[in-house]
């Protein structure tokens, strides 16, 4: 059976980062994938200029993993703390009654960015169980350079429990990182080619395959 799969990503590249091999591998198999970024830069942070670039590299980026189509709200990036909590829940909430998806995909809560952790809770608010439209498994996914740089010793940590095997898609997820030209960094930085294979080499190694990506399951309901 199909599935629709929805990623929700605070920044453009967070769902690359976390998600690409996954999206790329159900949108081969004949899965409706959505991506949502749910934020935007503004002046004076942010150029406009920079932000038509984001935009342009996230499409590209996803028509090379198969998304089927790329939803951008208009929260100000870096500022979420200066946003009342509901009007994101309620942008989320239309999402998900209009998607209707299978599955979800969101941010960490231990994330160090404020950013990524507001979306995590406004995703389960809006993702409720007594929701008729709500998604019946719901998946955190991992961010280099901003998971692991919270402090595990009190904050949540993520300790993955779901696995999925990208060995097959671990090319195109690199080849479709490689678009976000304006993030992707030199090594050793985290936003890295080399560190996004290494993190997929170790993930799949911990389940005896060559690459995959780590996620921690917050809700399955059968």
């Amino acid at each position: 059976m199909n599935h629709k799969i929805l990623i929700i990503a605070p920044h453009p590249d967070d769902e690359i980062l976390g998600v690409g091999g996954t999206i790329a591998r159900f949108a081969a198999e004949k899965n409706e994938v959505y991506v949502v970024i749910m934020t935007q830069g503004y002046p004076p942070d942010f150029s406009e200029e920079m932000n038509q670039i984001d935009r342009q590299e996230a499409l590209a980026a996803h028509q090379i993993l198969g998304v089927k189509e790329t939803i951008f709200l208009s929260f100000p990036a870096a500022r979420l703390d200066n946003v009342p909590h509901r009007d994101m829940n309620e942008q989320l909430l239309k999402l998900i009654q209009r998607i209707q998806p299978d599955m979800l995909f969101v941010p960490f809560i231990g994330d160090l960015h404020m950013d990524h952790q507001r979306v995590f809770l406004s995703s389960l608010v809006a993702a409720r169980p007594n929701n008729p439209y709500a998604p019946k498994s719901i998946y955190a996914y991992e961010t280099l350079s901003e998971t692991n740089w919270n402090a595990p010793y009190i904050t949540a940590n993520f300790v993955p429990n779901v696995f999925v095997n990208i060995s097959a898609f671990l090319e195109t997820k690199l080849e479709a990182m490689r678009l976000y030209a304006s993030q992707i960094k030199p090594f050793p930085n985290e936003r890295s080619e080399e560190s996004l294979r290494a993190l997929a080499t170790l993930r799949g190694s911990t389940v005896n395959l060559f690459a995959a990506e780590a996620f921690y399951l917050i809700r399955q309901i059968y």
